[in-house]
């Protein structure tokens, strides 16, 4: 923590001359702008001195609606820099990202369905993090004069408001509009919280810097407690930055020291799997080594460089998560396994958005001090506006690694299809494919989906003989807004099913994990999930959700040498078709950390099959935001268990916790 307070004060001493400067509106100028000479930008180039006429919104700006008789006088104060240039709103690609929070993204995915596509300009919601000028443009598009008519959405409603202000506050430096509402009645000592969001920034022509304090404090209770170790609790501190040079080079950081205390549930899947959830290396919290407690503590850092290459054309180098699909679930590309480093090159144009991701994962954890064990995954995703309301994308990855470190320079290749370059060289590797969809429906629902193909034969499919490696995913899922004319009462209900074995490959190096947990469903494979959930703002500052997850999953099993039934032991590493050794689990596809040589036999593969658990989750929240991203919860998790084999393993689990967010978003275990 020292280390962060150290950084903090090194940015506000650096800063502080160019905070307690006022860049005065720039004149108009007096000649024509320059015309552009190269489709590509040059670095030191301001965006605002590329011509005004190639943007569609300098030539026909529209009208926004100011703030209602309800809202807070807006005090004096200096005239923010104006943005002369259209480019600055036009542009497809934005510098800097909307960190990924589920209840902020279920905010945008609202909005986005409500006022409909409005071509580039608007989230791309196939892919996140959504940009931050994305964001931006749709709030303004939520006040515009024109959206009520053109949208047919009615009136906004007071939550809806707050809404679309809250995502212009938040996202003021991509916004004239957001950068006045965000202004700040009272500043503390006249550097700090002169605006509503941060607590100290930086707002120049060419330089924009946001620093914020990060806190999470959590405190609650759980029914399965048997080591007694007291409050189930969550203590985070740290600090997050973010900002822009000459508006097209972006950076972010995320830094934080955390200390928890998990439910039993949670303290179950770390010791399965021997890591926190959501994160990478920890150490187990006032015990000397995992198992002895429930209590863990790590760091977490996230981070990026962007560089905005054209106005198509984006470039990102970080460590951090990505997200693919419109789902509460991702069945390509999930953001459950702790960040990763990454090459993201996002090219939005037309109608198209093909995005193209290189990583380093972590292969396996080891205790040893060591350089842990690396693979890569390359990813493709390319996404087609069919219309102006359907979507349709495609994506194909591969996983690649082996004790060597090799790996293969073609799958750096961003057009070639991975599965020609895997034949043509001979490769192990696991290479995936699919495609997935969208489809918006008059501006109160949504349809969207998801196929993955890991292993496919058809012949073997339509012989329905169960063939092991008959490994596929499905996602089906829908949204509805403003249910039965209620407003901001939002639904969604979801269906995933995914075939043993899905996931697995032959060894750690080619799985598609990283750092010991799943790229895709946090739940792994062998299961069939119904999820809903159930969002309502009654008051603008007040939200209420609640989720349902009800999975059938078939988990691993052996015996011991008396013939009893165990499920924790290593892993078979018998050949299919031969009889099980005690004292060892058969895989029976479920968990993607097992290699799949192991399944217990080559046909009649089912899924749900193993050691058959029925999970009812439920999740109920109440959260209430006092000032801008900071939050009060209440939550209370209930959760029923059973088990095919091994009934005297049921449970029911009931944990309450109330919670202070500040910059942060809700730490979920749902699994």
């Amino acid at each position: 923590m020292t280390k962060v307070l150290l950084l903090f004060g090194t940015l506000v001493l650096m800063s502080g001359a160019l905070a307690a400067q006022t860049t005065p509106p720039a004149p108009a100028p007096a000649t024509t702008p320059p015309t552009e000479s190269s489709p590509w930008l040059i670095f030191n180039q301001p965006l605002d001195s590329l011509p005004a006429t190639r943007s569609k919104a300098a030539r026909a700006k529209p009208r926004l609606v100011q703030p209602g008789p309800s809202a807070a006088p807006t005090p004096a104060r200096p005239t923010p820099r104006a943005y002369t240039s259209g480019n600055r709103v036009e542009a497809t690609q934005g510098a800097t990202y909307v960190p990924l929070d589920p209840d902020t993204y279920r905010l945008i995915d609202r909005y986005a369905i409500k006022f409909g596509s409005d071509s580039l300009r608007d989230p791309h919601t196939s892919v996140r993090p959504y940009t931050r000028a994305g964001v931006a443009h749709l709030g303004e598009r939520m006040l515009s004069a024109d959206s009520v008519q053109a949208y047919r959405t009615g009136s906004l409603s007071r939550a809806d408001r707050f809404n679309a202000q809250y995502l212009l506050k938040d996202n003021w430096a991509n916004s004239p509009l957001g950068n006045g509402l965000n202004q700040s009645a009272k500043p503390v000592l006249n550097y700090f919280y002169r605006d509503q969001t941060d607590l100290y920034h930086v707002d120049s022509k060419d330089f924009t810097l946001r620093v914020s304090p990060v806190l999470l404090l959590s405190a609650g209770k759980d029914n399965q407690n048997p080591s007694g170790d007291g409050l189930r609790y969550v203590n985070t501190r740290g600090v997050q930055l973010e900002g822009t040079i000459d508006q097209r080079l972006g950076f972010y950081a995320f830094l934080t020291d955390n200390q928890e205390g998990v439910p039993q549930y949670v303290r179950n899947r770390v010791e399965r799997d021997t890591i926190v959830p959501h994160e990478g290396y920890f150490k187990p919290y006032k015990v000397a080594q995992l198992g002895q407690g429930s209590q863990y503590d790590f760091f977490s850092a996230r981070g990026y460089v962007t560089y905005v290459a054209t106005k198509h054309i984006n470039l990102q180098l970080g460590h951090d998560r990505n997200f693919i699909g419109n789902g509460y679930r991702s069945l390509i590309l999930s953001d459950y396994s702790t960040p990763y480093f990454f090459l993201k090159l996002n090219t939005r144009v037309w109608k198209f958005n093909y995005q193209n991701l290189f990583a380093e994962l972590m292969a396996q954890k080891r205790n040893a001090d060591q350089v842990y064990p690396k693979k890569y995954l390359a990813l493709h995703h390319l996404s087609l506006d069919v219309t102006p309301n359907f979507n349709i994308g495609v994506f194909e990855s591969v996983v690649a690694g082996s004790a060597s470190n090799r790996f293969e320079l073609q799958y750096l290749n961003p057009i070639i299809f991975y599965r020609a370059i895997e034949q043509q060289v001979g490769s192990p590797d696991n290479a995936m494919l699919g495609l997935d969809f969208k489809w918006n429906i008059l501006h109160t629902a949504q349809l969207y989906g998801q196929v993955v193909l890991d292993e496919f034969k058809l012949n073997e499919v339509r012989s329905g003989n169960g063939w092991w490696s008959n490994k596929q995913a499905v996602q089906v899922g829908a949204k509805y807004i403003d249910v039965a004319g209620i407003r901001n009462l939002d639904l969604q209900v979801e269906v995933n099913y995914i075939r043993p074995y899905t996931y697995q490959h032959v060894s750690y190096y080619t799985a598609y994990t990283n750092y010991q947990q799943p790229l895709a469903h946090p739940m792994g494979a062998n299961l069939t999930e119904v999820l809903g959930v159930v969002s309502y703002q009654p008051l603008p500052r007040l939200n209420l959700v609640a989720k349902a997850f009800y999975t059938e999953q078939g988990l691993d099993y052996g015996y011991d040498a008396s013939g009893s039934i165990v499920t924790v032991a290593p892993i078979s590493s018998d050949a299919p078709r031969s009889p099980l050794t005690p004292g060892r689990l058969a895989n029976f596809g479920g968990n993607p950390l097992t290699p799949y040589n192991s399944h217990p036999m080559d046909f009649g593969n089912r899924t749900g099959q193993g050691n058959k658990s029925r999970l009812l989750h439920t999740d109920f929240t109440a959260t209430y935001q006092p000032r801008l991203n900071l939050f009060l919860d209440a939550k209370l998790i209930a959760r029923h268990q059973t088990y095919s084999l091994t009934p005297a393993a049921n449970v029911n689990e009931v944990y309450a916790s109330l919670a202070v967010r500040w910059n942060i978003a809700q730490r979920l275990h749902e699994f």
